[in-house]
C-alpha cells in the first residue's frame, strides 16, 4: 500500500517516479500481503542517476532489506548529503533511516510499534507526517496518501497538492473513525474465510487496488487478483506493474462470495467490455450474493449493465451524473442490502475497512483501522 498510493501520487502530480528493486537479480518483487509488483528498473541500473526525492516505503522485511543493502544506503547518503529531499514510511524510518545514522539531530516519526527502535539522536515525534528540514517521516499505510501529498507539497508547492488530494476524494479530516451509509441491512457473515475476487486490467486504479487486496488478506480473508488481460502482469492507471496472481478463466471456475471492482477509467471500460465478468456478476446479484465497486467502476461498469437496478449507489464524483439514482452519491461509502459502492481513492480505505465491518464486526475493523495507523 505505502509503495503503490506514493508511487501512484506523485506520478499523478507529474513527477517522474522510478521504481527500483533491490532485490538481487528481480525486478518482480512480493510485497508484504502478498501483492506482487514488477519495478521498472535494477536498483544497481539506475544507482547513478540523479533525483530529486528518494522515497522508501515500509513493510517487514522490506525495510530490514533496504537496511541491509549497501548499494542503496551508498545511494541514499549520497543523495542526502548532497542536500536533496528524503523520505520514509512504517519501519522505514527506524529501521533503514535511523541504523544508517540519517536522521541524527532530525525531528521524525515512524510505526508506532518501532518508535522505541529510533537512535537516542533522533528527537521522536508522534506527527502523522514529521518535516523537518530536508526529510520527511511518516507512520504507516493509513498515513501514507498524506505523507504522499506533502512529498508532492514539498516538490510542487501547496496548490498542487491541493489539486491532487482534492481529485483523489482525500478525506477531510484525518486520523478520525470512518463510517458509511447503510441501506436495507443484511447480515454479511459468509464464514471466517471469505473467498474474494479482484479483478484487475491494464489502466485500473492501482491504490485503489492495492488497499483493497492487502486490507482484506490483513482481515484473513481469502483474496484472489484476477487478471482480464492475456498475461498475469497489467499495466495500472498510473504505470504500476502489478501482477495478478490467477487469469480470469481460471477464477471462473471457482465460487466466490464476494466480487470487488477497484477503479481507474481504463479498468471499468476493460470490465464493462468483459463478457465473462459481467456474466459472473449478473449471477453474484441474482443468487443475491455480494458485489461492490469503487471509483468509475460502478457508473461505467455496473450501472450500464443494470446491475444498480433498484440500488443506492456512489462513485468518482466527477461520474455521479451517469448514475441512475443519485440520491445517495454524496457519501464516501453506500451499502445498500448485498451491494456496496465507494468515491475514489481517497475513499478506498474506508470502503475496505466497511467491507471488513460488514464480514467480521466493526471491533475487527477499528482494530485494523488502528494497526495501520488509520485511526
Amino acid at each position: 500500500m505505502e509503495a503503490v498510493i506514493t508511487i501512484d501520487v506523485l506520478r499523478r502530480a507529474g513527477a517522474d517516479v522510478a521504481v527500483a528493486s533491490v532485490e538481487p537479480g528481480s525486478a518482480t518483487v512480493a510485497a508484504a500481503w502478498g501483492v506482487k509488483l514488477a519495478a521498472d528498473a535494477l536498483l544497481a541500473d539506475i544507482a547513478d542517476a540523479e533525483f530529486d526525492l528518494i522515497s522508501l516505503p515500509g513493510g517487514m522485511p522490506g525495510a530490514s532489506t533496504f537496511r541491509d543493502c549497501k548499494l542503496l544506503e551508498n545511494v541514499v547518503r549520497k543523495h542526502v548529503e548532497k542536500g536533496k529531499l528524503y523520505a520514509a514510511i512504517c519501519a522505514a524510518p527506524a529501521v533503514a533511516l535511523g541504523t544508517w545514522g540519517l536522521l541524527n539531530g532530525l525531528k521524525a516519526t515512524c510505526y508506532p510499534s518501532f518508535m522505541d527502535k529510533l537512535p537516542s539522536e533522533v528527537h521522536a515525534a508522534e506527527s502523522r507526517v514529521q518535516i523537518d528540514g530536508k526529510c520527511v517521516t511518516s507512520r504507516g499505510p493509513g498515513t501514507a496518501m498524506e505523507y504522499s501529498v506533502v512529498l508532492v507539497e514539498q516538490l510542487y508547492g501547496k496548490e498542487k497538492a491541493e489539486e491532487v488530494a482534492g481529485l483523489m476524494v482525500m478525506r477531510p479530516q484525518h486520523g478520525v473513525e470512518f463510517s458509511m451509509k447503510e441501506l436495507n441491512s443484511t447480515s454479511w457473515n459468509v464464514g471466517e474465510t471469505p473467498n474474494i475476487l479482484v479483478p484487475i486490467a491494464n489502466g485500473t486504479e492501482e491504490m485503489e487496488a492495492a488497499m483493497i487486496i492487502d486490507i482484506l488478506r490483513r482481515a484473513k480473508a481469502n483474496v484472489v487478483v484476477a487478471s482480464l488481460e492475456d498475461k498475469l502482469e497489467v499495466v495500472a492507471s498510473r504505470k504500476v506493474k502489478m501482477v495478478a496472481d490467477v487469469l480470469l478463466d481460471d477464477a471462473l471456475k471457482k465460487q466466490f462470495d464476494l466480487i470487488l471492482l477497484p477503479g481507474g477509467l481504463g479498468g471499468a471500460e476493460a470490465y464493462a467490455k468483459s463478457d465473462k465478468l459481467i456474466g459472473l456478476i449478473k449471477k453474484q446479484a441474482e443468487a443475491n450474493k455480494l458485489y461492490g465497486a469503487i471509483c468509475a467502476s460502478p457508473a461505467i461498469t455496473l450501472e450500464p449493465h443494470g446491475l444498480l437496478k433498484g440500488k443506492k449507489a456512489t462513485s468518482y464524483p466527477a461520474m455521479w451524473n451517469k448514475l441512475a439514482d443519485q440520491s445517495e452519491c454524496k457519501n464516501r461509502v453506500v451499502v445498500d442490502s448485498n451491494l456496496i459502492t465507494s468515491q475514489g481513492p481517497g475513499t478506498s480505505m474506508e470502503f475496505s475497512l466497511a467491507i471488513v465491518e460488514k464480514l467480521f464486526g466493526r471491533e475487527r475493523a477499528l482494530e485494523l483501522a488502528k494497526t495501520m495507523v488509520f485511526v
